[in-house]
């Protein structure tokens, strides 16, 4: 891979990481339940996910899914109702009666592992199958991949460079996501401020999986 090209890449999966979309929401719902910490297991989860979609979209099978209506279309409706499912979760999510005003101690008790902490295996498996049901990040990878891949060059060691790139980036990028949303734990002290959070993230969980449903099929 020249050198040039990489660069370009490199700057693209900035600007993939950076915008809005359900790991960046999955990631500041964890980082800010159960911290940075708690929520690098998440953000592992993700990139095995993205991991998956990048291998199989730069391997042609992505392009074969964008093309197959019925594939697609099993794909966006797990995706969507996986995606609907974990914010009705989150919305439903029981939250312990904290009293007002009771300081940085509460919320460092509502935050602890203890608290509440899914086992690192669910976590693992929640970010996992958030990005791999993703159809958006299919069919974005089958868009952009082909512009950075060399056909005269071996296919599987671009696609280790790219990979690598990605899961760089976008490993940096979440964790920031997490990291702003876990400071904002001190302000969510009690439980009415808490349970507002689980509605807002859940809300936006169960949105972007309706928009799932939106999502069409480039032309195969």
């Amino acid at each position: 891979m020249e050198w040039q090209v990489w660069i370009a890449y490199f700057v693209a999966s900035w600007a993939i990481a950076l915008s809005p979309g359900s790991g960046a929401v999955l990631s500041m719902t964890h980082g800010l339940a159960y911290g940075v910490r708690g929520a690098s297991a998440t953000i592992l989860g993700l990139q095995s996910g993205l991991a998956v979609i990048l291998l199989v979209a730069g391997a042609g099978v992505g392009a074969l899914l964008v093309a197959s209506a019925t594939a697609f279309t099993v794909v966006k409706v797990v995706g969507a109702a996986y995606l609907i499912w974990l914010g009705w979760r989150q919305w439903r999510s029981p939250v312990e009666a904290v009293p007002d005003g009771a300081g940085p101690t509460a919320t460092t008790t509502a935050s602890s592992p203890s608290a509440g902490l899914p086992p690192v295996r669910q976590r693992l498996a929640i970010g996992f199958f958030t990005n791999v049901t993703n159809p958006k990040g299919i069919v974005f990878m089958v868009a952009v991949l082909p512009q950075f891949i060399d056909p005269a060059r071996p296919l599987w060691l671009q696609l280790l460079v790219l990979l690598v790139t990605t899961i760089g980036v976008d490993l940096i990028v979440m964790h920031g996501y997490a990291f702003l949303a876990s400071r904002a734990q001190r302000w969510l002290a009690t439980a009415r401020a808490r349970q507002a959070q689980n509605r807002v993230f859940g809300g936006l969980l169960m949105a972007m999986g309706a928009s799932l449903m939106l999502v069409k099929r480039g032309a195969g």
